[in-house]
């Protein structure tokens, strides 16, 4: 029996696509490069900021000759766009960003069941608490944490095991919600049971092909298996 749910937060609980998009879209534009599609930002977003810029910026604004993308100077023009998206998200994540349906119907039976609740995002630490106080204000989490200085992120399970700690559960005790490859990888890593949300970012055969033991299309779904584990 599951004693615990560990949701992702981008993608999972809420869809953020729109507000991300925006806030890359306009930092690349400060620097000269081309906005990308929205619907780009599936596959852009999840590994963390310098990670998204990277993705979302053309090959062109990387120096060539130098080592490829982590040449010391790309990695300074990379975070140059990182930093400006942060602090243009920082403004405009509200404008957009709202629960999935059906999220708050499952926060509220969760609570009514006492399981307890974490979220784990690769999101900056002090938007992940942020947005989770403003727009999930209604439901309480044991543990609220995003990217923190010296701990790696998602798919590295270190701040997975480090919640199942605090919780005093074991790892095996938690059903892992997320949406994208990386947080497949990280249940897996930490052992904990992968539930990949079809709601969210990524596909089927991706999240199946990074370790999803079981897919659900609703957030009513993960209801279901939490009262019936063995389904």
């Amino acid at each position: 029996m599951f004693k615990a749910v560990l949701f992702d937060l981008d993608g999972t609980l809420l869809n953020t696509l729109i507000d991300l998009a925006d806030a890359m879209n306009a930092s690349l534009a400060h620097f000269g490069y081309p906005a990308q599609p929205v619907e780009a930002y599936k596959y852009f977003i999840g590994d963390a900021v310098e990670t998204e810029a990277k993705r979302a910026m053309p090959a062109s604004a990387l120096a060539a000759g130098e080592a490829g993308p982590e040449s010391a100077r790309n990695i300074e023009t990379i975070k140059k766009v990182a930093d400006l998206s942060e602090q243009i998200y920082d403004k405009c994540w509200h404008k957009n960003t709202r629960p999935y349906p059906g999220i708050p119907e499952l926060l509220s039976n969760l609570t009514r069941r006492n399981m307890p609740m974490a979220v784990l995002s690769n999101k900056p630490d002090n938007f992940t608490k942020i947005m989770v106080e403003k727009l999930l204000p209604h439901w309480h989490f044991e543990i609220v944490q995003g990217a923190l200085p010296d701990i790696p992120v998602k798919p590295d399970p270190t701040s997975a095991l480090q919640i199942a700690k605090r919780l005093k559960l074991l790892p095996e005790q938690f059903l892992y919600v997320g949406d994208t490859n990386t947080d497949m990888k990280t249940a897996v890593a930490a052992k904990m049971f992968p539930a990949g949300c079809l709601w969210g970012y990524r596909t089927a055969d991706e999240l199946l092909a990074s370790g999803a033991k079981i897919l659900v299309k609703t957030p009513a779904e993960v209801l279901d298996i939490v009262d019936n584990p063995r389904k």
